[in-house]
């Protein structure tokens, strides 16, 4: 599936940092997470990884279950800093 390209400095995810912070937590460099994620056939490389840490990719439902698992943390705590 092709991606878009957007060339702003808008945010194009809202759990980046958590996913950082996730990460870091368990001492899992991003080419570790993107094992683990294969593991589940969830498909990110590295770079992707970095690229959603700093708010520059999209990222899909699948994706977001996908690291929920494997970075054992509910789908929720990935938005605790987004009060609806």
């Amino acid at each position: 599936m092709k991606r878009l390209s957007i060339t702003t400095t808008q945010k194009c995810n809202m759990i980046g940092a958590k996913v950082r912070q996730f990460r870091m937590e368990q001492k899992l460099s991003q080419q570790a997470l993107s094992a683990r994620l294969e593991t589940e056939a969830v498909y990110i490389c590295r770079g992707s990884i970095s690229r959603i840490e700093d708010g520059s990719r999209t990222v899909t439902d699948l994706e977001l279950y996908g690291l929920s698992k494997v970075l054992h943390k509910p789908i929720e705590d990935f938005f605790e800093e987004y009060p609806y």
